[in-house]
């Protein structure tokens, strides 16, 4: 127990003394290899940047640009299902970027399957919800939502007539922010789009090789996903076609390891 106590005191005061040189040499470390793996894309070296960005990645740093270049390098090998994927995965962090959108749109413009999504009329009444993450929708509501208590909060000792038209701007305002930013999240935490990896895969009736061809996808299409079996994963297409395919050919755009990381970062 005394043992325990005290190993428990060493790690905090080694986490309070060295901690900040830890995090500084894990940044350091990041930037270096962020650094060498946009050397190895400039080169030339494709694979090299994809093994550089991919384990940027998987260390922890969710970062739309890693995503951006981690789809251009896969683009540059004609890897079009890897490049959407993570093109998708980019615009989840930052929606606006002109760059990556017009990459993606690009990238989109490749694919063989007419396969396009239907918008909604929550999608054209708020339009822009795709140009917006959801941090920066929260950091709208948070600044209003100020802006609104400070004016009423003037109101209540000071009868300006400005606050009252402010009040009730910034009242307004405020309920569009926070439908907006409750729209958002409710679209991601409802996003189960996938990608279609290889470059052709067949859509089968059932969960088994044996089973009927219903029709063939290829790379880049982006599909509904809805459950998995036994290795194989259930997808559907917009127009209510839906079949089985072999779960390694496709891919969800959001997964356990990003999608609490794409809920609420507030991108680049």
């Amino acid at each position: 127990m005394k043992r325990s106590i005290c190993l428990s005191i060493a790690i905090f005061f080694m986490v309070c003394f060295f901690g900040p040189d830890i995090i500084a040499l894990q940044t350091s470390e990041s930037e270096e290899l962020f650094f060498s793996s946009n050397q190895a894309y400039r080169q030339g070296h494709f694979q090299e940047a994809i093994d550089g960005y991919d384990q940027l990645i998987r260390s922890g740093h969710k970062d739309g640009n890693f995503y951006y270049n981690l789809g251009n390098a896969y683009f540059r090998l004609d890897q079009l299902g890897r490049a959407i994927l993570n093109y998708e995965r980019a615009r989840l962090l930052m929606p606006g970027d002109a760059d990556l959108n017009f990459n993606l749109s690009y990238a989109r413009d490749k694919t063989l399957d007419d396969v396009s999504e239907s918008q909604d009329l929550v999608s054209m009444t708020f339009f822009w919800l795709k140009d917006l993450s959801l941090g920066e929708l929260l950091l709208c509501f948070a600044i209003l939502n100020f802006l609104f208590w400070t004016a009423f909060l003037i109101r209540l000792f000071f009868k300006f007539e400005w606050t009252y038209y402010v009040s009730i701007i910034s009242l307004i305002l405020w309920i569009i922010a926070g439908t907006s930013f409750g729209l958002k999240w409710s679209q991601l935490n409802t996003d189960n789009r996938a990608v279609i990896l290889e470059q052709e895969v067949n859509i089968l009736a059932g969960p088994d090789m044996r089973d009927t061809v219903l029709f063939k996808l290829h790379a880049g299409t982006i599909v509904h996903y809805e459950r998995s079996e036994d290795g194989w994963s259930l997808v559907s297409l917009p127009d209510k076609k839906r079949g089985w395919v072999k779960a390694g050919s496709v891919e969800p755009v959001i997964t356990e390891a990003n999608g609490s990381l794409a809920l609420l970062k507030t991108g680049a």
